[in-house]
């Protein structure tokens, strides 16, 4: 019985096929035993895909599970810059179907799809015809996202073409899962580490707190005994007025000094405390309540001033409404104005200004009415804008020695705890203005 000669075609076709899977599982395999940062193994497995498919587009959305959205994480093609940042909801278009059932959806006329959000398409000025979603499972099984590939030219797509895909798919999930375990074993580096050195902090605050309190002790004892010896005096001579001005010059001043100790010592227990808790696994969620937004950014600014005058930095607290009471956290609005005004000061030099201005605006609704607003205006070198780009985020930056750009995370964090906003201006060799605004009432 001969061999017909479609079914040596059919043979044919289906080798150079499978040789084109095995290329690419290859290619991608030796990035992927190499990974260890997604972005480029991902665009280069989606260009992979998007060549041997003969496609015009792709995408992978990843699910947040803090925001619970599906978000267009990589986008190759025509309108990847319109749609990189791009949110869905997990039951939304054919990628919320595809994720959710964990099945691949090969859709010939994505217009006669009933699940198509044809919405997003419209928006972007972009027009799909076919598509293979395929869905981004780990190797345990955990729903990651989904890949698509859009718009094959010429033909539809055909079994090779969304095996193919699967099989790249396959890979990048498990690019996924291998970066995200090795972030998830550097974190816990870093979480024991912190959790030593919370406990070291802790303990080395205590010395300072015991002798604040005793020169309280001391000092006031001191005044008793000198009022006294003063009052037996026959005679004030010089030396006695001379004693006494000194006397209460220490009066004027020891309080403040003290009350900074024990006020700085308190701030750094607490957030030790709090690391200690973290460590444990406990997060405390925001606890709002009536706080006097003036008077802490007046405390905080009495405790950096010393630090600003070393460095020849002008300091000063604006209060557009005083008093302005505001529902926040008090904790976590302290560590924000801290923190904005000590990235202030160590950004700016001799002879430069940091303003912090606190003011409310009760009519309207938010963001515009009903908002608390903390700003802190500086005349330091301004950002760079590539530091500028990743300011809030997990890879921010900092251009000081040793630092970490922790700082303006910090704030950004607790501005989104309160469901507020943050805006930055900045301008090389001019200055930084960095605007906080939240609600006023809750």
């Amino acid at each position: 019985m001969g061999i017909d000669a479609a079914d040596v075609e059919g043979l044919r076709r289906a080798v150079s096929e499978l040789e084109r899977q095995v290329a690419a599982v290859r290619h991608l395999a030796v990035g992927l035993s190499t990974a260890t940062e997604l972005g480029e193994l991902v665009r280069e497995a989606l260009n992979t895909s998007l060549v041997l498919a003969q496609s015009e587009a792709g995408s992978i959305l990843l699910y947040d599970p803090i925001k619970k959205k599906l978000v267009f994480e990589y986008v190759v093609g025509e309108k990847a810059d319109e749609l990189t940042g791009t949110e869905l909801e997990p039951d939304q278009g054919l990628a919320g179907a595809a994720f959710q059932g964990g099945e691949t959806i090969v859709s010939a006329d994505v217009g006669a799809e009933r699940a198509h959000f044809r919405e997003l398409g419209e928006k972007v000025g972009y027009v799909t015809r076919n598509m293979v979603t395929v869905p981004l499972m780990s190797p345990d099984a955990e729903p990651l996202g989904v890949m698509q590939v859009l718009n094959k030219r010429e033909t539809e797509f055909d079994e090779y073409d969304v095996r193919l895909i699967e099989i790249i798919a396959a890979q990048i999930a498990v690019a996924i899962t291998t970066v995200r375990l090795q972030q998830e074993a550097r974190l816990a580096t870093v979480v024991r580490f912190i959790g030593n050195i919370s406990h070291d902090v802790k303990n080395m605050m205590t010395p300072p707190m015991t002798g604040a309190q005793a020169l309280e002790m001391v000092a006031t004892d001191c005044f008793r005994k000198f009022d006294e010896c003063a009052g037996c005096q026959e005679t004030a001579g010089d030396h006695v007025a001379e004693l006494t001005g000194a006397m209460e010059r220490l009066r004027e001043v020891y309080p403040d000094v003290v009350r900074m100790i024990l006020d700085g010592c308190g701030v750094v227990q607490e957030r030790v405390a709090q690391i200690a808790a973290a460590v444990k696994g406990r997060v405390s969620k925001p606890q709002f309540e009536p706080t006097d937004v003036v008077v802490m950014a007046q405390r905080v600014g009495a405790m950096l001033d010393p630090q600003a005058k070393r460095k020849g930095v002008t300091l000063s607290i604006e209060a557009v409404d005083q008093p302005l009471p505001a529902s926040v956290d008090p904790k976590q609005m302290y560590n924000a104005i801290y923190n904005l005004i000590l990235n202030a000061i160590d950004a700016c030099g001799d002879g430069d200004t940091v303003t912090l201005i606190c003011r409310g605006e009760t009519r309207g609704a938010f963001p515009d009415g009903n908002c608390l607003i903390v700003e802190c205006r500086d005349t330091g070198p301004g950002i760079p804008d590539h530091v500028k780009e990743k300011l809030f985020t997990d890879e921010a930056v900092s251009t000081k020695p040793m630092g970490t750009g922790l700082g303006t995370r910090i704030v950004k964090d607790v501005v989104d705890s309160h469901s507020g906003v943050i805006e930055v201006q900045s301008e090389v060799g001019v200055g930084t203005a960095i605007c906080c605004r939240m609600p006023l009432t809750r």
